[in-house]
């Protein structure tokens, strides 16, 4: 088994969940109490959060590029930056290290276009629903994506901020959510993809009938077959 490098806080909560992903999955297809070789690095989200709402990807970028090298000369042999807004720096990133970043909207693009899916809508922060980092990767893929309208981007990204950042999950946004992407529907989403790694959180057990991807979950297994394989 490969050891995996997470770069984490951004937030602490889905954090949580990509540990608990990544036991959960190796233990499913090792057995017994197989566990998975994972080194951490949790980074201070509010200083991270800080420098996105003044665009300077750059001083984010030389950050989470120093802890990826602190993790690769530590030991890992793949890295995880386990937040979707994170990746509209993954270029820079990778280029500083000499093992892979499983980049997590090309496994997300990957697992749509098994599925024969070729319109979704994208649901995250402002910055990956309305930047072409993310929409880009689906593109390559032949996969068209649709965002939510002003209004809605605007709620999405408050409540990522100001509630789910916080630890708050509240039913009340989450059945807000569902009005949205019933909306995205009715414009002609095949699937959500769930591009902000709380967002599965807020919306566990709640029943749609169309295909959800947690980008969570789909990071984790992309990155165990490569530790595992």
């Amino acid at each position: 088994m490969k050891t995996i490098g997470l770069i984490g806080g951004t937030t602490w909560h889905s954090t949580t969940e990509y540990y608990k992903l990544l036991n959960e999955l190796v233990q499913e297809k090792l057995g017994g109490v197989a566990s998975a070789e994972i080194l951490i690095r949790s980074v201070n989200f509010a200083e991270i959060k800080s420098l996105t709402e003044l665009g300077r990807w750059d001083l984010i970028a030389a950050k989470m590029s120093g802890i990826a090298q602190q993790l690769e000369q530590a030991g890992a042999e793949c890295l995880l930056l386990g937040a979707n807004t994170m990746h509209k720096i993954a270029d820079e990133v990778q280029s500083a290290i000499n093992i892979p970043l499983i980049h997590i909207a090309a496994a997300t693009a990957k697992v749509i276009q098994e599925q024969q899916i070729h319109t979704v809508a994208l649901l995250g922060t402002r910055y990956v629903m309305q930047m072409d980092f993310y929409k880009n990767m689906l593109a390559y893929r032949g996969i068209q994506t649709l965002i939510p309208d002003a209004a809605a981007i605007d709620f999405i990204n408050r409540s990522i901020y100001e509630e789910m950042s916080c630890g708050q999950f509240l039913p009340a946004t989450a059945e807000k959510y569902l009005q949205v992407m019933e909306q995205l529907k009715a414009r002609g989403a095949e699937g959500m993809i769930m591009g902000c790694t709380e967002i599965p959180i807020l919306l566990k057990n709640r029943a749609v009938d169309y295909p959800l991807f947690d980008t969570a979950r789909i990071h984790v297994e992309a990155a165990l077959d490569f530790a595992l394989n």
